[in-house]
């Protein structure tokens, strides 16, 4: 995992310390870095360094919510091949067709637990993105 970073994006600071503590159990070689909104993570990607490896968005954040940078995100040509996690605390059957439909990789709803964070934190990173093709059935994450 080297040189692997992963872009983090959530407007809640306890959900970005967690999200934070997870990863640091996983593996030192992993750089992190974590945006506190949509437009933050953007203004990121669009002045790299770093560019990330994956990207974990949630979804309910004020001004660009994880829906709007999804949708630039997967309409860019230069970024549309990043995988893109919906890393968010709903699991409703049309938002979860909605991101699937907008071109998320991968969607987990949120743990409540930190060894089920780190667990599909873990899962998601052993996932060959550039093979992986999602549909209904491997598009959620199933602890």
């Amino acid at each position: 995992m080297k040189n692997f970073t992963i872009f983090y994006t959530d407007d809640d600071e306890d959900d970005l310390s967690i999200f934070t503590d997870a990863v640091e159990s996983l593996s030192k070689e992993i750089n992190l870095q974590t945006y506190s909104g949509g437009e933050k993570l953007l203004n990121a990607i669009h002045h790299p360094p770093p560019t990330p490896s994956v990207i974990f968005l949630d979804l309910n954040m004020p001004g660009k919510n994880g829906f709007d940078v999804l949708n630039e995100l997967k309409g860019s040509k230069e970024n549309s091949d990043i995988p893109v996690i919906i890393f968010s605390t709903s699991n409703e059957p049309g938002i979860i067709e909605k991101c699937l439909n907008l071109g998320a990789n991968y969607f987990i709803t949120k743990p409540v637990l930190m060894k089920d964070i780190i667990k599909s934190i873990e899962h998601s990173l052993t996932i060959n993105w550039k093979e992986f093709v999602p549909d209904r059935k491997t598009f959620v994450y199933k602890s």
